[in-house]
């Protein structure tokens, strides 16, 4: 009786350890086939663009730590764990690197100042604006940090100066709208003055990001333009 059992669970268990190792080989080749199948095109499109976006912020991180003159396509490279050659497909040049950066950061802080895109700022659309200006501040210093660098290096500014003069523009008159809505004698100068303003407090807050007031400072700014 004992041994008919003992047979039987000996049988019961090697017929399951057969499975097991039949079930693990067929996985395996399963796995084989699904990798070495072709992908679709927006597979590719998604492994393009995380692979973009990661040589991008591995080049965001060096130029705002070691500066632009001193970072190489081949430290971009090193640190983002690629070859050189292969970074080329993406990007042309650390010039074309930058401006790509500095363009994808504005274009995103922007969006928020006139979110419904009717050439209107309205006092809510102000407020809102300010608050994300201080989110972004605070969450990419990287960022930031290598915008307000760009202006005491004038061979590095000339990359983006062109199109960041014409972005400027098209957001002053919208701002000199603005106080000329609300009755200010000098509309432009006021406009200027916000302007400068927020310059000054990004730049301060990358100079001292431990102690800088970052919310008494967004609420005095808000209170007094909005």
């Amino acid at each position: 009786m004992f041994s008919i059992l003992s047979l039987t669970k000996r049988s019961v268990n090697k017929i399951r350890h057969e499975g097991y190792i039949l079930h693990s080989i067929l996985t395996e080749r399963l796995t084989k086939l699904l990798l070495m199948s072709p992908r679709t095109e927006q597979q590719f499109e998604e492994i393009r663009e995380t692979r973009k976006r990661e040589i991008m912020d591995t080049a965001l991180e060096l130029f705002a730590t070691e500066g632009f003159d001193k970072t190489s396509i081949s430290s971009i490279a090193n640190k983002a764990g690629i070859s050189k050659g292969l970074l080329y497909n993406y990007f042309d040049s650390k010039e074309e690197l930058i401006k790509t950066i500095i363009f994808n950061g504005l274009d995103s802080l922007t969006g928020y100042i006139d979110p419904n895109h009717d050439g209107v700022i309205s006092r809510d659309e102000l407020q809102y604006f300010i608050e994300e200006f201080f989110n972004a501040v605070v969450k990419n210093e990287n960022y930031w940090r290598l915008y307000f660098t760009l202006f005491f290096q004038p061979h590095v500014l000339k990359l983006v100066e062109k199109r960041l003069l014409v972005m400027v523009h098209t957001y002053m008159k919208m701002l000199v709208k603005y106080f000329e809505a609300k009755g200010s004698e000098d509309p432009e100068t006021d406009a200027i003055m916000l302007g400068s303003l927020l310059d000054g407090i990004g730049f301060h807050f990358m100079a001292n990001t431990a102690t800088f007031p970052v919310e008494k400072i967004k609420k005095k700014l808000i209170s007094t333009y909005c």
